[in-house]
């Protein structure tokens, strides 16, 4: 004997129901899912900023370094507060600041070199003269 109680089955709901319900449902767990921590990116700024310090960036490029340790710390400050796009956009600055200072540190040195080397040519142009000088 069969049951005369009409049973709810998804063909009595009204056509396309389905579809929306999983849809939304799909888009509430998304939603729900947080990206992953931005690991590569906090790496990778901090490795720049270890090189820029291993170089000397705080005596040359101070300002620059500061910024990057201060981007950095904020993006570890959102990856606990689970702002992974904002941790993964800190974290990415505070790798090009430490570029940047090291870039900074480069370009003073080899300023710092330019004008030692200037200075040793300046020097040697003088004795050379001298000995013309002396030979006249």
């Amino acid at each position: 004997m069969t049951d005369s109680k009409p049973h709810m089955s998804l063909r009595l709901w009204p056509k396309g129901y389905a579809q929306l319900t999983a849809a939304l449902a799909m888009l509430t767990l998304a939603a729900c899912a947080a990206p992953p921590p931005p690991d590569s990116a906090l790496q990778a700024a901090e490795q720049a900023i270890t090189s820029a310090e291993r170089d000397k960036a705080g005596e040359y490029a101070s300002a620059d370094l500061a910024a990057a340790r201060d981007k950095l710390v904020k993006a570890r400050a959102a990856v606990v507060a689970e702002e992974m796009v904002r941790a993964e956009r800190l974290a990415q600055q505070a790798e090009v600041d430490a570029m940047l200072a090291l870039a900074k540190t480069d370009e003073a040195k080899a300023r710092v070199i330019n004008q030692q080397t200037q200075q040793s040519l300046d020097v040697l142009r003088q004795e050379l003269q001298r000995n013309a000088e002396v030979k006249q």
